[in-house]
């Protein structure tokens, strides 16, 4: 059970939230308990919705997102984001279970995508002190000031919705997926 209510439907929502509530729904065809939790904040939900929707639509394909978001997830423990994103890594952007793996572990079977993973990774784990080599090992893979600028942005909208996951107690409503460190 939750800390704080999660509304049970969109109707249930503050009138500030079902806007952006039924804008996921048409999206994704129901709403899951993570964004009805958020709508307590009407603004907090336009703002997560705001940035997620706006890094979707950049440099970096769905794949890497989805790895980005497992990589952070499981270094901040969060279950319900490892479990929305192994249903969404899985059913969306089409990884493999031996992928999805990787990504949990920070790497990834793709050379390119290892790099960027492997960077999310030391951003979350380090709270972004990373090193001047970590920097230029994504520089050197490839990656363009703009996509580095969005891994860093990947980082951030993802840490936002472990925390309010972890903190809130958010029920998965996904199938479950166990943090490694569990």
């Amino acid at each position: 059970m939750s800390r704080i209510p999660t509304p049970i439907s969109i109707e249930a929502a503050p009138a500030a939230s079902r806007g952006s509530l039924e804008a996921v729904n048409k999206l994704l065809g129901s709403v899951p308990n993570m964004f009805r939790i958020i709508a307590n904040s009407p603004q907090t939900l336009a703002g997560y919705l705001g940035l997620s929707g706006s890094l979707g639509s950049g440099l970096l394909n769905a794949q890497t997102r989805e790895r980005i978001a497992l990589a952070v997830a499981e270094v901040n423990g969060c279950n319900y984001c490892l479990a929305a994103h192994s249903y969404l890594g899985s059913n969306l952007a089409r990884l493999s279970a031996t992928e999805m793996e990787a990504n949990r572990r920070g790497t990834s079977g793709d050379e390119k995508a290892a790099v960027a993973v492997g960077f999310a990774a030391k951003i979350a784990a380090k709270r972004g002190k990373v090193s001047d080599r970590d920097l230029q090992a994504v520089q050197a893979a490839g990656y363009s000031d703009a996509e580095i600028v969005e891994i860093i942005g990947h980082v951030a909208v993802n840490t936002l919705t472990n925390y309010i996951n972890e903190v809130l107690g958010t029920e998965i409503d996904f199938p479950t997926v166990t943090g490694r460190a569990a």
